[in-house]
């Protein structure tokens, strides 16, 4: 997808198609009565004799429109003129980018209004416009037989008016957007692959073409099951015996600043398929557990966007990666094990299994002294339960970190809410015959869950982001949804420009 900026009038844009916006009450933006102009009044006769009424989302193309220099224009509703604010224009520009991929339309001049710059600034505007272009245009990578159809035509978005001294900014965050829509597609397509596919193996083969695409910056080591009990990885071990596929420990190094400077380490679940173990799921949905590795999934994303885009900053990507599977050889509930840091753990239920290979995993990110630590896991049903599917949860020993990580997803619009996470939520994992249980009863689970990363975070400045409700979407219209690598590109792009190189 190529995107650019434009200053001159709308009108006078050359291509496949003109896009402009139209309000309710036949109420027309800058944008929108120029172009009417340019047509004689045919806009707001449309909208007079009710053929579009404006609604929000609403779409209406007209083929070959006299006075226009692109060949067609589309219509698009913004709703109610007081009420349209940054929401409203992303559902505007999803419509629209939805009823030019039911075409054959290859480029798009797309001038809709915006909200103030209080809302949605330069930077942003761009970003956030080649974001949702490439969201809206994504398509599963499905496996079926049959003749698929034809990817959608539309190769070239056109953006503007902008401008003369905001065009820097605009071309900049749409640059930045298409390199995070990039990268958000290798999460995406990573998440919707079956779990006969994307293993273990699959992931640290991912891994290892990132470091072949970026060899300048890049570096990664995995090791096999005879690597991690050699790290005394106890808990990733435990999870992992009751299958036949292999697991791996893959560790990430990007270095784009200088290498006195601390890394930020990035941790990912990367369980390629939860039957919940002994402590067996019900089998409604649970088709659904191989997006159980999107953690690990955004963790390999986040390193590409920070090499695609070339951040002055050092990442360290660390994914334990394993399948939890009942058999013969299964842990078992009260059982107990060593993790890497040499405390026991019993385990209670060994559907939560999540927690017991990311603290391996954290424990090994002591090594890199890191500057903080952050990770993504699809780790608890109780995040649903308490924010459902639009906010990822955050819990962690640094509420700055944690601040940084939410105002991140207030001006990506991926966002995140903190949860509280003190001293009397681990509590409840105290055991009888181990230094911890995995579990703490279902009051606050998703609370609970990191308190037990915690124990094994003490000394780091921590946050953990429970990403079970927005990775991915069930139902009918199922599929990973790219979250939250929005927020994390923020978040990582604002740290880079605060390092030096």
């Amino acid at each position: 997808m190529r995107f650019e900026a434009f200053s001159r009038p709308a009108a006078s844009q050359r291509g496949d198609c003109l896009v402009i916006g139209a309000f309710e009450r036949g109420e027309l933006g800058p944008e929108a009565t120029t172009v009417d102009r340019a047509l004689r009044g045919r806009v707001r006769r449309l909208l007079g004799n009710g053929d579009f009424s404006g609604r929000s989302g609403e779409t209406l193309l007209l083929p070959e429109v006299p006075g226009l220099a692109a060949g067609r224009l589309l219509l698009v509703g913004l709703g109610a003129k007081a009420q349209f604010n940054r929401r409203g224009w992303r559902r505007a520009l999803q419509s629209a980018i939805a009823a030019l991929a039911r075409t054959r339309i290859a480029s798009a001049a797309i001038a809709l209004e915006r909200p103030g710059a209080r809302e949605l600034d330069d930077y942003y505007f761009g970003r956030s416009t080649a974001e949702i272009t490439a969201a809206s245009l994504y398509r599963v990578n499905d496996l079926k037989t049959e003749r698929r159809a034809r990817p959608p035509a539309l190769a070239r978005i056109r953006l503007g008016p902008v401008d003369a001294s905001a065009i820097a900014d605009v071309r900049r965050g749409l640059a930045a957007g298409a390199a995070l829509s990039d990268s958000a597609r290798l999460l995406r397509d990573l998440g919707n692959l079956p779990a006969n596919v994307c293993t273990p193996r699959y992931l640290a083969a991912q891994a290892r073409k990132l470091e072949g695409t970026y060899r300048r910056r890049l570096r990664v080591r995995i090791f096999d099951e005879a690597g991690i009990r050699r790290l005394k990885m106890g808990c990733l071990l435990a999870v992992t015996r009751g299958s036949a596929e292999p697991p791996r420990f893959i560790v990430l190094d990007y270095r784009g600043a200088r290498r006195s400077r601390a890394p930020l380490v990035l941790v990912g679940k990367g369980v390629t398929f939860d039957t919940g173990g002994i402590s067996l799921k019900d089998p409604p949905a649970m088709d659904e557990m191989k997006y159980d590795m999107c953690g690990a999934a955004t963790v390999l994303a986040a390193i590409d966007f920070a090499a695609r885009s070339e951040l002055k900053i050092n990442l360290v990507g660390l994914i334990p990666t394993c399948e939890n599977m009942p058999d013969g050889r299964a842990v078992k509930p009260g059982d107990i094990v060593t993790s890497a840091s040499g405390q026991t753990v019993e385990i209670l239920n060994t559907d939560a299994e999540g927690r017991l290979i990311l603290c391996d995993a954290l424990d090994y990110a002591r090594r890199y002294q890191p500057d903080a630590v952050v990770d993504f896991a699809t780790l608890t049903g109780a995040c649903i339960i308490a924010l459902g599917h639009h906010h990822s949860g955050v819990m962690g020993n640094d509420d700055a970190l944690a601040r940084e990580l939410i105002e991140a997803g207030v001006r990506s619009d991926d966002r995140a809410w903190q949860l509280p996470l003190t001293e009397d939520y681990g509590e409840g994992l105290r055991s009888n015959f181990a230094d911890m249980a995995n579990i703490a009863g279902r009051d606050g689970g998703a609370i609970t869950a990191a308190a037990f990363l915690g124990k094994f975070t003490r000394g780091l400045s921590w946050a953990h982001m429970d990403i079970a409700g927005s990775a991915w979407t069930g139902g009918a219209a199922k599929g990973a949804t790219g979250r939250p690598l929005s927020l994390v590109a923020d978040f990582l792009t604002r740290r880079a420009l605060g390092a030096k190189s």
